[in-house]
């Protein structure tokens, strides 16, 4: 009888765990098709090369009262930078618009008034995207081929409403988290480890300590050897994948 028991007791456990393994295989199946069906579209956050070129980028959004001295910093070092502006903010600085093309940067489009785009139908995306490249184009003279929207906020539908205008979305790689007014050091510590070769660093203008901070930031990016490209000039035009965490890869 404990034999009988004992087998019985072993029978079942068999059964148990070739029951589990089924349905492990079942879920691990169902799981892989959802990756497998996964059609997410990834932006540029950053981009595959060895050659120590990296880009800087400012969103502007609110205030210019600083970006004399940010132009002043950026010619010191020779650094061809990225601003993506709102529409609005282009149209409340023309002559800033024009010294930004006159001394050498690119203009990306942020969005006309800072909205939402995860919020908006595509349609509103679209109008939105125009109304910001004619009042770049009104102030600068330039016709914007970079976007990113506001607060770096996107999904599938915003991609290919940039895409539709043949636009490359850009996001960052290396945030300085300006925004929340660091202090000189306290952005040092996040940007200088973290850079690699082929990263895209995000600035504000309008924030407390950005433009007095940034020659030290850019002196010591030199200093590890880095020299500073236009997005447009670092990313990629033709022949070329995006891999999982948006960097940007040359086949």
């Amino acid at each position: 009888m404990k034999v009988f028991v004992t087998d019985k007791y072993r029978v079942f456990t068999f059964f148990l765990i070739c029951a589990v393994i089924v349905m492990g295989g079942f879920f691990a199946s169902e799981e892989t098709a959802t990756v497998s069906n996964e059609s997410r579209i990834i932006p540029i956050y950053s981009v595959g090369r060895d050659d120590g070129k990296i880009a800087i980028t400012f969103d502007c959004a609110w205030g210019a009262e600083d970006m004399e001295s940010i132009l002043l910093t950026l010619q010191k070092h020779n650094c061809k930078a990225t601003f993506f502006v709102l529409g609005t903010w282009a149209e409340a600085n023309p002559d800033i618009m024009k010294k930004i093309v006159s001394e050498g940067h690119e203009i990306g489009n942020h969005s006309y008034n800072h909205t939402h785009y995860t919020a908006m139908t595509q349609n509103e995306m679209l109008l939105d995207i125009d109304r910001c490249n004619k009042a770049i184009k009104d102030t600068s003279g330039v016709f914007p081929t970079l976007f990113r929207a506001p607060s770096g906020d996107y999904n599938n539908d915003v991609i290919e409403a940039a895409h539709s205008k043949n636009m490359e979305y850009i996001q960052w790689s290396v945030d300085s988290l300006d925004w929340r007014n660091l202090a000189c050091e306290q952005m040092l510590e996040r940007i200088i480890p973290k850079t690699k070769s082929g990263d895209i660093l995000l600035f504000h203008n309008g924030t407390e300590h950005t433009a007095q901070s940034l020659d030290k930031i850019l002196t010591e990016l030199e200093g590890k050897g880095f020299s500073f490209l236009k997005v447009s000039d670092l990313i990629y035009k033709e022949n070329f994948t995006i891999d999982h965490t948006g960097r940007q890869i040359k086949q």
